[in-house]
């Protein structure tokens, strides 16, 4: 009996340290938003936010691991209780705040992937 414990152990231990070792060389597979929010990035669109706003983590949250190829610009001092400067010389009044140098146009508050997509001009993939 207790040689049958044992092997239990040892197998138990095994597969941790294999599921523990895999999870280091498993990498996610690319987002399929990936080109959709670099395509909104080159279109020189900014989007300025606050990391305390809801909206703002939403809208982040809808683009998955695509969010680190989004142009976007903390616009909240780390307390919380200002605005930094180069928000403030924008305009930005609220957030999340879209704006497009292009057309000199502003989108503010929560949108969907297909607004963005619009307001960008990208092509939002199936």
């Amino acid at each position: 009996m207790k040689r049958g414990v044992t092997i239990f152990w040892i197998g138990l231990f095994v597969l941790i340290v294999l599921g523990i070792g895999a999870s280091f060389f498993a990498k996610a597979g690319p987002n399929k938003l990936d080109s959709f929010a670099q395509c909104i990035k080159d279109s020189g669109v900014i989007f300025y936010g606050a990391f305390w706003c809801p909206h703002c983590q939403n809208t982040k949250k809808m683009f998955g691991t695509a969010q680190k190829y989004l142009p976007y610009i903390e616009c909240s001092t780390p307390d919380g209780q200002g605005q930094l400067q180069i928000c403030k010389d924008k305009g930005v009044t609220n957030y999340p705040w879209w704006t497009h140098p292009a057309t000199s146009t502003v989108l503010t508050g929560e949108h969907t992937l297909q607004e963005l997509a619009d307001f960008s001009s990208c092509t939002l993939p199936k």
